[in-house]
């Protein structure tokens, strides 16, 4: 498959390439080429801004995985770009578009935020994270239409990967994991080579839709212990922090439905995998990134 990667080169995006490259697909990777611009020399490399995604107005490929789609003004460009010359394409959208964030077991089908009346389509705040990853959604069902495909995520875990990295330090440095988060607060995740493996299947194969990538509910009690046993004779969680790294309030977000992902193909490996991955990751000397702000 001739695959054009919007990103490729941090946290989820190294892994969608690494698998495509491992499965034998021809890359190509459409960024700035300021993050780790010595990855995949085997790939293709156009190097470009979102707000002036020129440098796509030529080529054909059998699919696209945007990972670095935030504006929906940057997403409208390169769609209307890509009309014609893309096949298929697989957006990384997020949980937060939901408008319900108590209520248990939602949907795609469900209630989504609307669009603040004074937000222009090409300014952004984390308040705006939410409604911009539904417009563009939108906006590629629109221009694509089948031939898309909106993954939402919550936490994403593993290598390269700031979420829950906290914990994957204190665990390989010997020190007691944090969570400010009640331990019967519900949490969702789902590991980065998982993920990064539906993404590549739904640009490969479809369908089109929208899809909760998400694993099933666990307490954030269980989580942690989940953690906390990859590594013997681990500290007890710290329930009372200092920070509160999560944020975590919104029940219903995190008891999601994930039937329909199950169904096209989605597979979620067991959390003491991701947890082992990532700690042995930080344990070999890498440092997750910080989780965005």
């Amino acid at each position: 498959m001739r695959l054009l990667v919007l990103g490729g080169t941090k946290n989820l995006g190294r892994h969608v390439v690494e698998a495509a490259l491992r499965d034998g697909h021809d890359v190509t990777l459409f960024n700035r080429g300021l993050t780790n611009p010595s990855l995949f020399p085997e790939a293709t490399r156009l190097v470009g801004e979102r707000a002036a995604p020129e440098v796509l107005a030529t080529g054909e490929w059998d699919g696209a995985i945007d990972l670095s789609g935030f504006l929906v003004s940057d997403v409208w460009r390169s769609a209307e770009l890509l009309r014609d010359r893309v096949a298929r394409y697989t957006f990384m959208s997020s949980i937060a578009v939901y408008a319900s964030k108590t209520e248990p077991g939602l949907t795609e089908d469900a209630e989504l935020l609307s669009w603040p009346e004074d937000a222009a389509d090409d300014e952004f705040s984390m308040d705006l994270y939410g409604p911009h990853k539904i417009r563009a959604e939108q906006v590629l069902a629109e221009v694509f239409g089948e031939r898309a495909a909106s993954v939402r995520s919550g936490f994403v875990v593993g290598p390269y990967n700031p979420d829950f990295g906290n914990w994957g330090e204190a665990l390989a440095s010997g020190k007691a994991p944090e969570c400010a988060a009640r331990p019967d607060q519900p949490v969702q995740y789902l590991d980065a080579r998982d993920l990064a493996a539906f993404l590549l299947r739904l640009t490969m194969r479809g369908p089109g839709g929208a899809f909760n990538a998400v694993s099933s509910t666990l307490s954030m009690a269980e989580f942690a212990e989940v953690w906390r046993s990859v590594v013997p004779g681990a500290l007890p969680v710290d329930w009372e922090p200092a920070v509160d790294r999560f944020h975590l309030t919104d029940d219903g977000t995190f008891q999601l439905s994930n039937a329909r992902a199950l169904a096209a193909g989605l597979e979620v490996r067991p959390a003491e995998d991701s947890a082992r991955a990532c700690v042995e990751w930080i344990a070999a000397g890498n440092t997750p990134p910080p989780p965005p702000h």
